[in-house]
């Protein structure tokens, strides 16, 4: 039976989980708000229920608590920055208040993170930057077991790597674009697995190759101990738009791509590394502040009243939906399912944390 739980109390849980893990304070209130800021935006696959995960890289040694980001080289509009394995939920924040000031200053900022774990939402990130006015854009690789299969391969050789786009809108909320290059995120069938639910067709091939709808192809070991592998979106571009992401954010930060077999000993680790190239743009150093907020909102504007097509209510734009989820579940609550929930638990009671 799933678990409804308001999103203060299931901060405090998940805080109390990481202190257990070694995190201060701080950095413990800092992870677990931004895991729940992920579920109440209606993105669960990246939130508590990554929790588990956080525990065994903790224990494992691959994910190090309480670790800060390292500046390897700063030119003023140029940062090099390496997470060191800290939370990417410290790691990311810390990086795009650096980048931000930059930007601020020097009117753009080119910015690449090596080496930090999971970085959660990327849209988060994206968040801040337009809070700040600024234009942002992020393209990020994942280094863990290859789960994103290439255009016309068999086996997964990349993972889910996202990219993001954030526009401010003057006087409105902002325009925030952020996808897994992957046709759906790796936690969405891991949420799916453990809730029993079986997918769309086209999402996921099995560790033959074969096409199915079986969300535990990419989540527990198959037939010899192999997976399966999750589809990109739009075939061929979603493809090319993965292999950007992990030239740009693997490659290019410094923090390496992904080479080896997904059965290594680095495939088989519970940590989750990402790289990240941030672009961050401030239109009023630009030129272009007065017509970029008109043409702006003319634009958004225009493309909203287009009428509402069979089966939809009306026209988003990119984190509308984030936007409503947010004041649905800070209501109703957060429904945790029973599967997620007991390795919540279990994850907990590893460090000597009971939870009900």
């Amino acid at each position: 039976m799933s678990k409804t739980i308001l999103s203060v109390e299931l901060i405090a849980s998940t805080a109390t989980i990481l202190i257990a893990c070694g995190s201060s304070g701080k950095e413990a209130q800092t992870v677990a708000s931004n895991l729940v800021m992920a579920n109440l935006s209606g993105h669960d696959s990246h939130g508590v229920g990554m929790l588990p995960r956080y525990v065994a890289a903790v224990l494992e040694g691959g994910l190090k608590p309480n670790t800060s980001v390292k500046t390897l080289l700063d030119l003023g509009h140029m940062l090099t920055l390496d997470g060191q394995r800290g939370y990417g939920q410290v790691i990311g924040e810390q990086a795009m208040h650096m980048g931000i000031e930059r930007a601020k200053q020097h009117g753009s900022c080119i910015m690449t993170v090596a080496n930090s774990h999971h970085l959660g939402r990327i849209g988060h990130w994206a968040e801040m930057a337009t809070a700040a006015g600024l234009v942002s854009m992020h393209f990020v690789n994942v280094m863990a077991r290859p789960s994103v299969a290439p255009w016309g391969g068999a086996d997964g050789r990349f993972g889910t790597n996202p990219c993001c786009i954030g526009i401010p809108l003057a006087g409105r909320e902002p325009f925030l674009l952020d996808f897994a290059t992957s046709r759906v995120a790796q936690g969405k069938m891991r949420v799916a697995y453990n809730e029993g639910h079986r997918v769309a067709p086209g999402l996921l091939i099995d560790e033959t190759g074969a096409p199915t709808t079986n969300p535990g192809v990419v989540v527990v070991p198959q037939s010899n101990g192999l997976f399966g592998a999750l589809m990109t979106f739009g075939e061929h571009k979603g493809y090319g738009m993965a292999v950007a992401c992990e030239l740009m954010g693997g490659a290019l930060t410094g923090g390496g791509s992904w080479h080896e077999p997904a059965n290594s000993q680095r495939g088989q680790a519970q940590a989750v590394l990402n790289g990240m190239l941030t672009v961050l743009i401030d239109p009023a150093k630009l030129g272009t502040q007065t017509s970029f907020e008109t043409e702006a909102q003319a634009f958004v504007d225009w493309v909203k009243k287009s009428p509402a097509g069979q089966g939809f209510d009306d026209v988003q734009i990119a984190g509308d939906p984030e936007r409503r989820a947010r004041i649905q579940r800070g209501k109703d609550g957060i429904v945790i399912d029973t599967q997620t929930w007991a390795d919540i638990v279990a994850s907990g009671a590893k460090v000597g944390v009971a939870l009900n």
